[in-house]
């Protein structure tokens, strides 16, 4: 038996989250966007056990604050690219610097600094991921994806797709059907 999952990760690793406070007695409140203050004091010994206890999960306690602001821009483009019906028009460098409240040459040069790539460059691999998983999961044709995801066309789409990905849309979707049915082999790469 074959069985297909979709999940969502920020939620999934906010109960994580939530589920090991708790286990080791810290109260919090969350602030959400990745942030949860801790109302009081934690021993030492608190922090380290939640620190390793969710390091499993890949989760990690971020305390330089160029850090904090690179996983904020990271949270802000995951909730727009996976919380949205469809991406709204606004640019993306408008749509960050409006959610974080500074200026986006600042972010930009942080981020760059602490990735070794743009934020343009992390907004466009989620959302050819988003459209990856839009294309299995909810059977989507290449133009919805491409309206879902504020492109201007399906070429444009495809020509960002196979950029990043290597692969044509249509190379992928026969892929993900070969996969589906249970054959493997090489012709799924065939282009036409």
């Amino acid at each position: 038996m074959k069985l297909h999952f979709k999940y969502n990760i920020h939620l999934a690793c906010k109960v994580i989250l939530q589920e090991h406070l708790e286990k080791f007695g810290i109260p919090y409140t969350d602030n959400g966007m990745g942030e949860l203050h801790i109302d009081g004091e934690i021993s030492h010994r608190q922090f380290g056990k939640l620190q390793a206890s969710i390091k499993k999960y890949g989760i990690e306690i971020i305390d330089d604050h160029k850090d904090t602001l690179v996983e904020h821009i990271k949270e802000v483009i995951m909730d727009l690219v996976y919380m949205n019906e469809k991406l709204p028009d606004s640019r993306i460098s408008s749509y960050i610097a409006k959610e974080m409240n500074l200026s986006y040459s600042y972010l930009s040069k942080v981020f760059s600094e602490a990735t070794h790539t743009s934020i343009q460059n992390y907004f466009i691999l989620q959302k050819i991921e988003r459209a990856k998983q839009l294309i299995i999961d909810d059977k989507l044709t290449f133009t919805e994806v491409a309206w879902k995801m504020n492109y201007s066309s399906a070429a444009h789409l495809s020509y960002q797709f196979k950029k990043t990905t290597g692969l044509t849309l249509t190379v992928f979707q026969r892929i993900i059907e070969k996969r589906e049915r249970g054959f493997s082999g090489t012709d799924a790469f065939k282009q036409e």
